[in-house]
């Protein structure tokens, strides 16, 4: 996998906060993305980060699906009475099967950027945020082709005052990106198109995509 990340802190004065992303590889060639937010700014919530992505990366490891691993997440937070509930979303990226598998604790749907470039939301049902201790989370698997770009990110990129939040994140689907570049230039682009360097919020943004085939053969080589 080809991955490429983005962290924008809110203000000046604060270089930390909630917001979080990880690549954790898994057996099979598959990766797993994860894109959270930790209700809060500033060092308190950037301290609760730290306890929710450690305790995440324990918990990928039992080889559990994206919906057991929210559970579980869900679970051991409630039971250690962690103030500060968290979203969260999960993708496995599976480049043999050619599938990308999600599940969400309360997050913002990811999107795809296809090979032409478009932009499409990819909607489902969410579960309750982590630290609930509701449970009852759902996965679903999508295909995702070789030049297709996933995209998660945190509110802060899309949310706006007055505006509905489904509003700004549909809206993603009017804008045009780099497909065929490296990500870090589609990131800018990115930011450039829906933030316009605004950011009431942090912000957090992963691109994965399956490398080419050319790139592949090379490192075999």
């Amino acid at each position: 996998m080809e991955v490429a990340a983005r962290y924008l802190p809110s203000g000046r004065s604060v270089l930390v906060g909630g917001d979080w992303y990880d690549s954790i590889p898994l057996p099979a060639s598959r990766t797993l993305l994860v894109m959270g937010d930790v209700m809060g700014h500033g060092f308190q919530a950037a301290v609760a980060m730290s306890q929710y992505r450690s305790l995440l990366r324990t918990i990928a490891a039992s080889g559990a699906g994206v919906d057991e691993i929210l559970g579980e997440l869900d679970r051991q937070v409630t039971h250690l009475g962690l103030d500060r509930l968290a979203t969260c979303l999960l993708a496995v990226m599976d480049p043999r099967a050619g599938t990308c598998t999600l599940a969400s604790a309360g997050h913002l749907p990811p999107a795809v950027v296809r090979p032409g470039g478009s932009v499409e939301v990819v909607w489902f049902p969410a579960g309750p945020p982590i630290g609930t201790g509701l449970g009852g989370y759902e996965s679903l698997t999508v295909r995702m082709d070789r030049g297709t770009t996933l995209l998660l990110y945190t509110d802060g990129l899309v949310e706006r005052r007055g505006t509905d939040i489904d509003v700004s994140v549909q809206a993603l689907e009017a804008l045009s990106l780099p497909a065929d570049g490296p990500l870090e230039g589609m990131l800018e682009t990115f930011l450039a198109l829906v933030a316009n360097g605004a950011y009431e919020d942090d912000v957090a943004i992963l691109a994965a995509r399956q490398r080419d085939e050319d790139e592949d053969e090379d490192e075999d080589e």
